[in-house]
This record gives C-alpha cells, structure tokens and sequence, in this order.
C-alpha cells in the first residue's frame, strides 16, 4: 500500500488555518497542525475532529522548534508534499509610535517564521524532487497603508521571499505560491458585515481553503506564483 501523502499547516487557529488543514485532511493527506500554542490545537480537534491529523506546539519563529517539528513529522507521518505557513501577528499603529520590539516582533513572526519553515520544508521536498510550499499574503503584501507598519513590513519581506523561493526551487520540482488575501474573512465576529452587504460579500475560509488545495495540485506545466482571492464587493 502507497504511503498516504503528508501536509504540515504552520499557523492553524479556528478560522482561517483550520480551514486549510480540514481541506488537506479531506483529500486523505496525513496531516500536522502547528501553532505556538498546542493545547488550543488540541481542543479544536476535540471540537472538529479531523481524521489522520495531529497538533504541534511550535513557536515558528525558533529555528530550533521548527527544526524539531519538521523532524518530528518526517518521523512520525513521512516527508511532507503540501507545507503552508499561514502564521502571522498584526498590532496597527501610528509610525510617530509603534515600538521598534513590536515591529520586530511582528517581522519575526511573519516573515522569519515563513523563512524557517519554508527552508525546513525544502530542505526535505529537494531530496524527493517534488513538493508545495504556500504562503499567506493580505493586501498589505503589495502595498502599505497608514497605521499598518506592522503588517505590511513583515507581508512585503514574505511575498519577497516567495518569490526567491519559486524561482530557486521550481526546477528542483517544488512549487511555491504565494496567495494574496484581500478582504475582510468570515468569521461569527465578522458576519454581521456579510448580512448588511450581501451574500458571500467576506471571504469564507474554506472557499480559501479550496484554492490553497487546488495549487497545490496544479500540474507542474501550469503553476501560479501568485494567487490574488477577493470577494465580489471588494474595490482592487
């Protein structure tokens, strides 16, 4: 019997990243949920149970921890064909006052983090000659707006490094997307918004979702780089 295909989903919470592990367990891939926090990955599978996943407690911006959990996966479920860093911390603020500690902190963990582990994850795809490496952008990844230093800075250096990757490793067999997300998510705190503008007027996670699976199974003669999603009522 064929070993069953491994995603590693690095960044999950309720919304947004649990949709894509659930749409990667779907396909009957073995999945890894990583996020800083394990016991909150641990009591959302309790409450959405997925079959073949597993949580991690990995602090992505550790080169360490996210060594280890790379190892750990590779140990326990077999090399990953589908990696997505969906990490990501935001705090707006006037330039006159944001914290130099802040914007860093907001880098590290959304850009360095996408280093590590998209440096872990080819590390291990080169050997095999194939594999996905995904990356979630927002709009702030193309351009950067008033009080949003700390969003736009660390998206600018992912979508940067998204595309040096693309370009590196594509003729090593590994496809790397970057996947700009433009608007507002659905979420409960956010649904009044869709009932004043209409329906499907937010983006719902596993409409995202379904497109982060879709790139990674493109045909190797047809990869996007970039992947822009927006709802209907979104102004671009």
């Amino acid at each position: 019997m064929a070993e069953q295909p491994v995603a590693v989903v690095v960044g999950v919470g309720p919304g947004l990243g649990f949709a894509l592990a659930k749409r990667f367990a779907e396909a009957g891939m073995a999945l890894a949920m990583a996020a800083r926090h394990q016991e909150r990955l641990d009591q959302l599978l309790a409450a959405h149970p997925l079959e073949h996943a597993r949580s991690f407690g990995c602090d992505a911006t550790d080169p360490a921890a996210v060594e280890r959990l790379f190892a750990q996966v590779e140990q326990d479920l077999g090399t990953p064909e589908a990696v997505v860093f969906n990490a990501g911390a935001f705090e707006p603020g006037s330039i006159l006052e944001i914290k130099p500690a802040d914007l860093e902190r907001c880098w590290r963990i959304g850009c360095l983090g996408g280093f590590l582990v998209g440096q872990a994850a080819a590390r291990r795809m080169v050997a095999q000659g194939r594999g996905t490496i995904l990356f979630t952008g927002a709009t702030a990844s193309l351009r950067g707006g008033a009080s949003f230093a700390n969003l736009a800075v660390p998206k600018f250096g992912l979508r940067a490094l998204a595309q040096c990757m693309a370009r590196e490793l594509g003729p090593e067999g590994i496809h790397v997307a970057h996947v700009i997300i433009d608007g507002q998510i659905h979420s409960e705190r956010y649904a009044h918004l869709e009932a004043q503008r209409g329906p499907e007027s937010l983006l719902h996670p596993e409409a995202i979702a379904e497109m982060y699976y879709q790139l990674h199974r493109q045909p190797r003669s047809a990869w996007t780089l970039e992947l822009d999603l927006r709802p209907w009522t979104e102004k671009f």
